[in-house]
């Protein structure tokens, strides 16, 4: 039996109807860490980190995501099926459920915040049923200091209860498993899912409706870093896309991985204390700060061991959403606080499975906020049940089941920020080059990264007919030569050597981009409708 340390600390939960004294409070992650081996529900990899499975689910249930429809939230939140209404009393009634089951358990709960700002800190009290959900919260939230634990006061509370299922007929649910919002009661309550996630971006779809309303705050789904001169870039994109592995640069420190809130002032700040990275394909050679943070404290879920427990990142026989977190501070090279000015650059990044899009080119303010509301990435072959050909995938304003406004609202945000503030806007392809997914190969990282340190440097030159090239069907000025990249391998075209099928591919591209944007014309402006493909395969 593992020893742990003591339990220092103390706490009454009967504000939260919870009565009994079996309360794990501030655990330290060591205790957590060896409380889930003792518990039967992790084991320690090779590296030190812990290794966990997290179940049935092993990512997020957008469509099992509710927002309590009241007095707050009637008329401001942007219903639909992302923004799915949950009635307040079927809310109370699930809620005295789930406090009820957790009144029969040890628990592990812990005081921390969001939002590295001190203007815009949310103090947070989260209950978890498992230790390592605990160990998760101290990874990707803020951590107080002692002195500021002994007048803690939380605003917002999360109630995680994986072991819960609950009864979709009688709780109003879909499924047995949920995550919910209720403004009113500043309350996020999870049930019936293992998978971390659902706590962190329960705070962040929270934190997407209150920094806009009440605070002019842009919130973004995006990674940031901040270069020598005090310059800091934004990177926007959906999962695997390369959001952080992008912004994890030894030659900039980086201010966060995921979270962001950008404020009138020109700041940018990070609303956790963590990362949460994706590890399919990870090594030490293309990803060697992710790599290196991968040792005691950090959290693998769902990854395949050997019997030495030497993890296989290649391996997705679980999932391919295989993730770490880990505290921020694994990573050497960050920015202290987490809070960087002058925003200078920013990349949209795309998994472009059609190997149509350019590997980099930049955007107007009005091309910008389209490819903002449209959020597209690809997903290829094998990825999802039924899948066998590339299918595009947009999410609005990359983070759509976190967005609880209307994506016109943060796309305006966004445009009067960049023309205020003078930010250029990349488009970064990722994904395929030289013909579509299962014919051409997937962009070199080292490719991927010298463009963006063109970008960052200036060296791009001047948007000049000299300089760019107007792309013939999406519109966008890509760069002529770029240092450290062949000059072939800027002109997607080129790179098929088969004019015809490259044209009735992009063209089919552009088609999903105009029949995906149908849904919000109503809401945008001419001048953000004219930013996307204008022209029609025939």
């Amino acid at each position: 039996m593992t020893s742990h340390n003591p339990i220092t600390k103390s706490i009454s939960l009967k504000q939260h109807g919870i009565f009994h004294d079996r309360v794990n409070y501030q655990s330290s992650p060591e205790n957590l860490h060896d409380k889930t081996i003792d518990m039967d529900m992790g084991k320690e990899a090779s590296s030190g980190a812990l290794a966990v499975s997290t179940g049935e689910f092993t990512g997020r249930s957008p469509m099992d995501r509710f927002i309590v429809k009241d007095e707050i939230t009637e008329d401001k939140i942007w219903w639909s099926n992302i923004n799915i209404p949950f009635e307040s009393d079927k809310f109370d009634q699930l809620y005295d459920k789930v406090i009820s089951y957790l009144n029969e358990r040890e628990l592990f709960v812990r005081d921390c915040y969001a939002c590295a700002d001190g203007d815009y800190r949310m103090n947070l009290r989260v209950i978890n049923e498992y230790p390592w959900s605990n160990m998760f919260a101290y990874n990707m939230f803020l951590r107080p200091t002692e002195n500021e634990l002994d007048a803690f006061e939380p605003e917002w509370t999360v109630i995680n209860a994986p072991g819960f299922h609950a009864d979709a007929k009688i709780d109003g649910t879909r499924q047995h498993n949920f995550a919910i919002l209720n403004f009113t009661k500043k309350i996020a309550l999870v049930g019936g899912t293992g998978y971390t996630g659902e706590i962190k971006k329960g705070i962040f779809s929270a934190l997407n409706f209150i920094l806009p309303v009440y605070k002019n705050t842009l919130p973004m789904h995006c990674s940031a870093n901040v270069g020598e001169d005090g310059d800091t870039a934004l990177f926007f994109g959906l999962s695997g896309t390369g959001k952080t592995t992008l912004s994890t640069d030894p030659n900039r420190k980086l201010i966060g991985d995921d979270e962001h809130g950008w404020t009138p002032d020109n700041t940018v700040f990070n609303f956790e204390g963590g990362c949460y990275a994706k590890v399919i394909d990870l090594s030490q050679e293309k990803e060697p700060e992710i790599y290196g943070a991968i040792k005691k404290g950090a959290i693998l879920e769902n990854v395949i061991m050997d019997a030495n427990a030497v993890v296989d990142y290649s391996d997705t026989s679980i999932t391919q959403n295989t993730r770490v977190s880990y505290p921020i501070h694994h990573i050497e090279n960050i920015q202290q606080p987490s809070i960087g000015k002058n925003v200078k650059n920013i990349f949209f990044l795309t998994a472009d499975a059609f190997g149509v899009l350019p590997p980099i080119s930049k955007l107007t303010p009005a091309q910008a906020a389209y490819h903002f509301i449209s959020g597209y990435t690809a997903k290829v072959a094998g990825t999802e049940a039924g899948v066998i050909e590339p299918q595009p995938s947009f999410s609005a304003c990359f983070g759509a089941p976190f967005m609880p406004l209307h994506p016109a609202k943060y796309a305006e945000m966004l445009s009067e920020k960049m023309i205020e503030n003078g930010v250029d806007v990349w488009l970064i392809n990722t994904g395929w080059t030289g013909g579509p997914y299962g014919v051409g190969t997937r962009m070199k990282l080292k490719y991927t990264r010298a463009m963006i340190s063109a970008a960052l440097s200036g060296k791009l030159g001047l948007y000049t007919y000299d300089n760019y090239h107007i792309h013939s069907v999406f519109g966008v000025a890509q760069p002529r030569e770029c240092p450290g990249v062949p000059t072939s391998v800027l002109s997607p075209r080129a790179t098929w050597n088969n004019d015809d099928a490259y044209y009735k591919t992009a063209f089919k591209l552009t088609n999903a981009f105009r029949e995906n944007f149908k849904k919000f014309e109503a809401y945008a402006s001419e001048e953000i409708r004219r930013g996307g493909p204008q022209r029609y395969a025939f």
